[in-house]
């Protein structure tokens, strides 16, 4: 069957999240983004996990939901949204960030771990309380290489899946400028045949992952990284396999597009460490650019932030690898309610956004199916039509990006030129 996944969130009890990210209000939130099955979340929180295990049940095929039955949709904002045909499930996952010292630098790098069942996580904690304060944060720092906890996961929970996060994000993962690894192999060493999947983040996509021959046997998937519930869904991964937590990982072992059908992205641009930069100046620079000023800020000198853009040119092996034959196909799209924002000309967060919003959700059903499937010519018949002609004109990346940079997402618009976003200039950097 064909469902649509998101595979990375947190939950209240991780650092700089909403204290709405909890089941009751992710279910029906992750359905009105069309998504039909979304993480968890911090399984490796005791409180949560001590939640999760009153709130969900098994759905026999490794994957969970809400004990009550469906979602709730009889309140604000949901009221009069149509039912979903079947429940949301939940599939047990965390994120770890784990910093230590290997080849003389500090490394830090953060990984998901996606598990079948409740004895699978438990037997995991067991074995991590012993190296650090899990309760501490819904995303533990643990000071393991993480090397041996592949070899750990392998040992206790043989059916869970370990993926590097956002393997391109400057301070916190696999390639990361600041403290990553220029290969896989210098990771993971002997446990690399554990890893068959990574996900790329929201400041690349999968062409620019492309450039590097050397990712060509894994699967690149893509999520939220969710820190409210109105961000579910901003990236995910469409399956077209058994709705199971074995169809699931089958699917990304093959990494075919007849079962790995495509992922929902980012415009690479919009994503928060795209470009070179220096927030605290707002210089925001190509890679081109930030070479020639031999890496620091033009304005006080100092070194900028390497950005995603940046460092996949120092690794790429080919100028591009889009297009490769058997190739997972990805989309492209911009959040509906920040296309209505941009039509109404008022923030993607207010009150009159979300009015509008969930008008095209009670006529069209859910936000990916909108952005992706929905003829331009009936989502005309509501107002203001204008968002129908800004859905076709993204739809055709025909988008405006000022780089997200050191930390600061970037800005789209999708009225105000008829380039396509692409590579990036710096004349993006100036927008």
């Amino acid at each position: 069957m064909k469902f649509l996944a998101d595979l990375h969130i947190h939950s209240k009890f991780s650092r700089a999240t909403s204290k709405d990210m909890v089941l009751e209000a992710m279910a029906p939130w992750a359905r009105i983004k069309g998504l039909s099955l979304v993480a968890t979340g911090d399984f490796t929180h005791p409180e949560w996990l001590f939640l999760m295990k009153e709130r969900l049940e098994p759905l026999g095929n490794g994957f969970l939901r809400l004990k009550n039955g469906a979602a709730p949709f009889d309140a604000p904002p949901f009221k009069g949204v149509p039912l979903p045909a079947r429940d949301v499930a939940f599939i047990l996952s965390s994120e770890i960030s784990f910093i230590y010292s290997k080849g003389g630098k500090v490394r830090k790098v953060h990984v998901m771990l996606l598990a079948p069942d409740f004895e699978s996580v438990e037997r995991v904690n067991a074995r991590l309380q012993a190296v650090g304060n899990l309760a501490s944060d819904g995303r533990p720092i643990l000071g393991l290489d993480v090397r041996l906890f592949c070899r750990m996961v392998a040992e206790t929970a043989p059916r869970a899946v370990v993926i590097p996060s956002h393997i391109w994000t400057p301070w916190f993962s696999l390639f990361g400028a600041n403290s990553g690894f220029d290969t896989i192999e210098e990771c993971f060493e002997e446990m690399t045949p554990m890893i068959f999947a990574l996900e790329t983040g929201l400041s690349s996509d999968p062409p620019m992952n492309r450039r590097l021959s050397a990712l060509d046997r894994y699967a690149l998937v893509s999520n939220s990284d969710a820190h409210s519930p109105s961000k579910l869904g901003r990236e995910a991964n469409a399956f077209d396999a058994d709705f199971s937590y074995s169809g699931l990982v089958d699917a990304l072992r093959r990494n075919h597009p007849a079962r790995f059908l495509y992922t929902v992205e980012f415009f690479p641009e919009e994503g928060k460490y795209h470009f070179d930069g220096h927030r605290k100046c707002g210089v925001a620079c190509s890679p081109r650019e930030s070479r020639a000023t031999g890496g620091l800020c033009p304005k006080c000198g100092k070194p900028l932030t390497v950005g995603v853009l940046h460092r996949v040119e120092e690794l790429a092996d080919r100028e591009t690898g889009d297009g490769l034959p058997g190739r997972v196909p990805h989309k492209s799209l911009v959040p509906l309610n920040e296309i209505i924002a941009e039509v109404l000309g008022k923030t993607p967060e207010c009150q009159g956004v979300w009015e509008c919003y969930f008008r095209f959700i009670r006529e069209f059903g859910d936000e990916h199916t909108i952005l992706a499937e929905v003829p331009v010519a009936d989502l005309a018949r509501l107002a203001p039509e204008r968002v129908a002609e800004a859905v076709d004109r993204m739809r055709r990346g025909l988008v405006r990006v000022a780089p997200g940079h050191d930390g600061e997402y970037g800005t789209v618009r999708v009225f105000g030129g008829d380039a396509p976003a692409g590579a990036c200039s710096s004349q993006l950097s100036l927008f």
